[in-house]
């Protein structure tokens, strides 16, 4: 999972995505001081 956080204006907003192109191509687009993220879970699939 990818995850972008956005500071803007005083607010804090997450937005979440399945896929890092769709992270990365939401990210050019969004304004404001903004981090991407990849979450990993230890028990995914891939860990086992």
């Amino acid at each position: 999972m990818w995850v972008i956080t956005q500071y803007s204006e005083g607010k804090i907003c997450m937005f979440e995505f399945d896929k890092k192109e769709e992270a990365k191509k939401a990210f050019q687009t969004i304004k404001g001081t903004k981090i991407l993220s990849e979450i990993v879970y230890f028990n995914d699939p891939c860990f086992l």
